[in-house]
């Protein structure tokens, strides 16, 4: 069993805690010719592929090194712009190394604002008066257990599929609250 994240939310949607277990994996290493294949474009303090997957590279996916040298945001690791570094035929062959980044705190912050107010809709739509909202959001990846303790508090656990394992320590942990 694997626990990938957890985030504890307040009764207002914002943030109180959050603790990431899972460690991203390079999902691609490729040396390029010039001229680049693939459209990339900067997105968030980040150097994304914005067209053109192949070989194991995504849409989505992040620049996290240049010739062996992790990147800072959009720079390299000497501080040039990626994408002019990228631009530039006397640069290559160059290999790249692909996958997801990290979440920034930003973006952790607008995931547990944005879980809060679906889980909220979640148990409003409800036929059942009294619904606890969305306890599970699941992928083919994780599933995602909220628990919403009897104070208000929200706790959302990202665990692997091995659900089996995960569900025992959730209910050891005791009872969250009336929907639980």
């Amino acid at each position: 069993m694997v626990i990938f994240s957890v985030y504890v939310v307040n009764k207002a949607g914002g943030l109180i805690y959050q603790y990431d277990n899972y460690v991203p994996r390079a999902e691609a290493e490729k040396t390029f010719s010039f001229p680049l294949d693939l459209v990339l474009k900067h997105h968030d303090e980040k150097v994304i592929v914005s067209f053109g997957q192949r070989d194991g590279i995504r849409v989505g996916h992040a620049v996290l090194s240049i010739n062996g040298v992790d990147v800072m945001g959009k720079n390299t690791g000497e501080g040039k712009d990626i994408l002019e570094y990228l631009r530039d035929a006397n640069n290559y062959p160059v290999s790249i190394r692909f996958g997801r980044a990290r979440l920034s705190s930003n973006e952790k912050l607008m995931l547990a604002s944005m879980f809060h107010s679906l889980f909220a809709i979640g148990s409003q739509l409800s036929p059942d008066v009294g619904s606890s909202g969305i306890e599970m959001l699941e992928t083919d990846v994780f599933k995602l257990h909220c628990f919403q303790t009897l104070t208000g508090e929200m706790v959302c656990e990202l665990f692997d599929q091995n659900l089996k394992g995960a569900l025992e320590v959730a209910e050891k942990a005791g009872n969250f609250g009336a929907g639980s």
